[in-house]
């Protein structure tokens, strides 16, 4: 049969989710999202007391299992201090560089459910004050929020209701060219998750059955480094990360392909599962790299690493500048959904 994959659906459930802050630690409101789309189309599901998602569809067989995850929790930072002129010092959430954030717009997120607006600066921004401006490092001393009010004492911030351990989220920016490029901040891992919510709703929609039982785990702490290593379902044979390829010098990934992950800091992924995907690509015309991420680690690797018996496997679209102006392409979109497609229909791996 044809595939019924739609590339430019994908890409409006991609839109969707960025545009609802959620750094890790901060993500009730997206869950909540995911939420709505699995009971409009009638998926069962599961919130865990981490506050993942746990959707679930039964197969031909329900004596083994799969299951698929990609996350929606983001980057982020934290207010760690209130400045004497008010503006906010930042603790970050997730791994990456305060240079990657800087000037950027951002969003302080309040206990009481405000959401002011700010922007990302070295203290030192204005040349025409500074004189070495461009040498101060980027770091947690110097970064700081501007924010959007009129805030000249930590006083006057704290009347606003800002306080220490609030969630400050990046604005995500996101624009699809006419060349089919898509560019935004949180393509990690919210491209992944637009293409499982597509695949989900394809296969209600034309009425699949799937060899195996599957579970597809939306999960919400993958930045910090530990959301998907609990609530896998102990029939579970075969657990796939769908997350993104990483691009830069010396790496196989392009932002065209869909990305087969080798290895990465946690070692070799399953050698079997990873071969079953390359034959899978190979026979069905699907454009893809092999490749190995030195400085990555998944959801795959953090349920190996919490010492579940399980076959992993990682892939994902190839996404250029990672953890900062983040870019790829609707074919990496197209071509990760046909091989998770023809992954979702096999037969499991012996």
């Amino acid at each position: 049969m044809s595939i019924p994959i739609q590339e430019n659906q994908i890409v409006q459930y991609i839109k969707e989710l960025v545009s609802i802050p959620s750094p890790s630690g901060y993500t009730e409101e997206v869950i909540s999202h995911a939420v709505s789309f699995m009971e409009k189309l009638g998926v069962s599901y599961e919130i865990t007391r981490k506050g993942a998602l746990l959707a679930t569809i039964k197969g031909k067989d329900d004596t083994k299992h799969r299951l698929l995850t990609a996350h929606v929790d983001t980057l982020g930072a934290m207010v760690k201090e209130i400045k004497g002129d008010g503006r906010l010092k930042l603790t970050m959430v997730g791994g990456f560089r305060w240079n990657s954030v800087e000037g950027e717009y951002c969003k302080i997120h309040t206990a009481d459910g405000k959401a002011y607006t700010g922007t990302i600066l070295i203290h030192q921004t204005s040349v025409h004050v500074y004189k070495n401006a461009e040498e101060v490092k980027r770091d947690d001393d110097h970064i700081e929020v501007r924010v959007d009010e009129t805030v000249k004492s930590k006083e006057d911030a704290e009347k606003l209701g800002i306080s220490v351990g609030d969630f400050v989220s990046f604005e995500p920016r996101f624009e699809v060219s006419d060349s089919g490029f898509v560019k935004s901040r949180h393509l990690d891992d919210k491209a992944s998750v637009g293409i499982l919510m597509h695949l989900i709703q394809v296969m209600k929609e034309e009425n699949i059955t799937l060899p195996y039982t599957t579970h597809f785990l939306i999960s919400n702490n993958e930045e910090i480094g530990y959301g998907g290593n609990s609530n896998i379902p102990a029939e579970t044979v075969e657990y796939l990360a769908v997350d993104m390829g990483a691009i830069g010098d010396g790496q196989a990934t392009d932002e065209y392909t869909v990305s087969i992950c080798a290895k990465d800091s946690s070692g070799p992924y399953h050698y079997k599962l990873r071969q079953h995907l390359v034959e899978l690509a190979k026979a069905n015309d699907i454009g893809y790299k092999v490749d190995i991420y030195p400085f990555y680690g998944s959801d795959a690797s953090a349920a190996i690493r919490a010492g579940y018996d399980i076959v992993h496997g990682l892939i994902g679209p190839g996404i250029d500048a990672s953890h900062a102006f983040e870019r790829t392409h609707v074919s990496a979109l197209k071509h990760t959904a046909h091989l998770l497609w023809h992954y979702l229909r096999s037969s499991m791996i012996e």
